[in-house]
């Protein structure tokens, strides 16, 4: 039996009626990491012998009852800026190379205490920042559909695990998009739920008023019960909803939903594949009796200036606690205090980061902060009534995750501002605090993945989550990967 061909659902079934073993089913996803890392490099670190450990306990509470979860010895990768007790977690950056913590993150501890396998952490884009995985200071990872291309990010090692078959799902963090890019870029479905339905206790900050944690998976029922396991209220989060933990089942009735394309999202810059793969998902939708309308959102397109000035300057005043004295790498070479601090940051942080502080702090002084900073959160707010109203009358919208697929390795970078637009689909999720799913919904013509985004009501997860799987029963675009491509 090739355990690869299942998916993390599947997985638990086998387990749970004893055709698997926890460590046989782990043991073939390290096999499967040693033999795959040195060419995709998902992963930061991989804890063969605690996985191991793990795989053995678990086999045992399973076998007593005591885990009943459907997610129950299914090995999972985390990415690398969450929390975990005795494991590295480095952000991929020099600054926190050396840090493990003393706990665990609460969305991490959720998987760990209905019986996930913690394999190690996965690759990303330092401190989050950035959308290919290529700012990591452990090095690129790269697409398994073509290692000349980026995964996506900052989720991207996440992504790329679940795509290369090195977990069968993962947990990433969504900023302005760095779930569901990676994971339209990468072929797999990825989850950002509403703003406060997750945990973020032991998730280290980027921009703490957008930050989300989020499933990474296969398929949307795979996605489905992550989230149903790692959402709920957490005394230990302030930023955390009290609101009824999600509790339902999936259903592809699409009768009678009414769906809303903002025709700003296909500007300027959409490939044309993308485009066409876009519609196309539409008629599928009114296939299964949806209505779909074409619909208008202007502030949409002031999105990404927005986005910028709000989470620079949230990540400038959430990194300046990395300084080598109470966080972080600390610089052996120094004069004075003064000079500690300047050796210790410009050794710690890489490029794209240290330009994202540069932007914070100036977007924060005393002479701007009303220019700039004030004025982007007067546009978030425009931005979430343009969503309010929208969803007076949709059940939810769908777009396209990016303008295009996959860019090549080093393209990005010769032009920063257009990678920053690359985010212009999802970031305006982020900045209204709403759930928003990607599902593949087909191939470019150099045969590279096409990710579909639904975008819903706050806390309205299951509409989406329903969508989804609706598209999934109607289609197998979820179902190919690489290894099918390359057949």
């Amino acid at each position: 039996m090739d355990i690869f061909q299942l998916s993390a659902l599947e997985l638990g079934k086998k387990i749970k009626s004893k055709e698997i073993g926890v460590v046989e089913a782990t043991k073939a996803v390290l096999e499967n990491i040693e033999k795959k890392e040195p060419e995709y490099h998902c992963y930061v670190t991989v804890c063969k012998k605690e996985a191991l450990k793990q795989a053995e306990e678990v086999q045992k509470k399973i076998d007593s009852g005591e885990y009943q979860s459907p997610l129950a010895g299914v090995p999972a990768g985390v990415k690398d800026n969450m929390c975990t007790k005795g494991m590295q977690t480095s952000c991929s950056s020099r600054m926190l190379e050396t840090f493990k913590p003393v706990y665990t993150a609460t969305a991490v501890q959720k998987l760990q205490n209905v019986g996930a396998v913690i394999l190690g952490k996965t690759n990303m884009d330092e401190f989050a920042m950035g959308s290919t995985s290529e700012t990591s200071y452990f090095g690129i990872t790269k697409n398994p559909w073509n290692t000349e291309h980026v995964p996506g990010g900052s989720s991207g090692g996440s992504a790329a695990a679940v795509a290369a078959k090195e977990a069968f799902y993962t947990l990433g963090s969504d900023t302005g998009g760095s779930i569901r890019q990676p994971a339209s870029y990468c072929g797999i479905t990825g989850l950002k739920p509403t703003y406060g339905t997750v945990s973020r206790y032991g998730l280290i900050a980027y921009a703490s008023s957008l930050d989300q944690i989020g499933p990474m998976a296969k398929n949307v029922e795979d996605v489905t019960e992550i989230y149903k396991t790692i959402a709920g209220h957490d005394n230990k989060d302030s930023t955390s909803v009290n609101h009824p933990s999600p509790s339902f089942t999936l259903c592809e009735d699409m009768k009678g939903k009414k769906i809303g394309i903002p025709i700003e999202f296909f500007g300027e810059g959409i490939d044309a594949d993308v485009k066409e793969a876009i519609y196309k998902a539409a008629k599928v939708y009114e296939s299964l009796g949806a209505e779909v309308e074409e619909i208008s959102m202007p502030t949409i397109k002031y999105a990404i200036p927005a986005y910028y000035i709000a989470a620079c300057a949230e990540a400038s005043s959430n990194l300046s606690r990395y300084d080598g004295i109470k966080y972080g790498h600390c610089a052996e070479k120094y004069d004075d205090l003064v000079d500690l601090y300047y050796q210790s940051r410009s050794e710690g942080f890489g490029s794209e980061v240290k330009k994202r502080i540069l932007i914070g702090a100036f977007v924060l002084s005393s002479g701007y902060y009303d220019a700039y900073y004030n004025k982007a959160l007067q546009v978030k707010a425009l931005i979430k009534q343009s969503y309010d109203d929208a969803f007076g009358k949709y059940d939810f919208l769908l777009t396209p995750t990016a303008p295009t697929t996959a860019p090549k390795i080093g393209e990005s970078f010769k032009d920063t501002l257009k990678m920053y637009l690359s985010d212009i689909c999802t970031v305006s999720v982020n900045l209204a605090g709403l759930p928003g799913l990607v599902v593949p919904c087909g191939l470019d013509k150099t045969g590279l993945p096409i990710g579909l985004q639904l975008i819903g009501k706050a806390f309205n997860e299951e509409t989406l989550l329903n969508a989804g799987f609706a598209f999934q029963k109607a289609t197998d675009f979820h179902t190919v990967s690489p290894e099918t491509i390359a057949k």
